[in-house]
């Protein structure tokens, strides 16, 4: 019995060119990816420990990426231990290689841009970003592409080698504290005081305006036809940016009509010549 697993142990057979496939090579190259996979896991849970939940989905992929690299690499070790001249194939296939190459040149880049989103942390879940124009929250970030919302509701695909070659604004990075502004003018005339008041207090009647830090407002200028004032907020959700904005405007109108307070429009004084005179 020993001696015929030993002969099944030892059993070899050459396949073309000085290719020589052995039982035991197959099992040795069996378990060193069954050893790879179980330190990769390992080393999964070891770190997961040390990571908060939107991170941990993050690195997933970051592991299957590696798991998958270090099966090709234990794989091409195998082969070339059981005598398969991977020099020549390569060199063979040089130039569809290279093609091949070309053609995911992009793909790459955007696993590479991946990677160090996730190593660097330089974009989360949850994130509110400006990219070409769009304005979105991030929603979920993966090894290729990051999936973000717009204000319309509509998914928006970013490929991650974007953020290599384009300026994103990210709007929450620092803070999510967000500074809104609603400028306004005024006639000429106006108790200047009371409409720094009316301005502060339709900031303040929002529901979504902060009142740490205070809502303030800034006499900006002496318009051609109006005093100019920019209303200055803070709002915990940047994401509504826009609609605060607005409703604070339909605010601002109301408080001014109950104060007889005018909004201007632009004016032309046309002086008509009698050339008979």
């Amino acid at each position: 019995m020993l001696d015929a697993l030993r002969d099944f142990w030892n059993y070899k057979t050459t396949v073309g060119e000085g290719v020589e496939i052995s039982v035991k090579a197959i099992v040795l190259i069996l378990a060193l990816l069954m050893a790879v996979s179980l330190l990769i896991k390992i080393s999964k849970k070891l770190t997961n420990r040390k990571l908060r939940e939107e991170d941990r989905l993050k690195f997933s992929s970051v592991y299957n990426f590696l798991k998958y690299f270090l099966y090709l690499a234990v794989l091409l070790i195998g082969l070339q231990n059981m005598g398969v001249e991977l020099t020549a194939i390569f060199t063979a296939s040089a130039a569809l290689l290279l093609g091949v190459g070309l053609a995911l040149q992009t793909f790459f880049q955007d696993i590479i841009s991946g990677i160090f989103i996730l190593i660097d942390r330089s974009v989360s879940v949850g994130d509110i970003l400006e990219v070409d124009s769009f304005v979105c929250r991030v929603t979920e970030i993966k090894l290729r592409t990051t999936r973000a919302v717009t204000m319309e509701n509509k998914v928006l695909i970013i490929p991650n080698h974007k953020y290599l070659t384009t300026i994103i604004h990210n709007w929450t990075e620092n803070d999510s504290v967000v500074r809104a502004e609603v400028e306004v003018g005024v006639d000429y005339g106006s108790d200047v005081r009371l409409v720094e008041s009316l301005l502060i207090k339709a900031a303040r009647n929002h529901e979504h305006v902060l009142r740490t830090p205070e809502p303030f407002v800034l006499f900006t200028n002496f318009g051609d036809s109006s005093l100019n004032f920019k209303l200055v907020f803070f709002l915990q959700d940047s994401f509504s940016v826009a609609v605060v904005k607005s409703d604070v405007r339909f605010e601002i109108n109301k408080q001014f009509k109950e104060n007889k307070v005018v909004i201007p429009f632009p004016q032309r004084v046309v002086h008509m010549v009698n050339d008979n005179n």
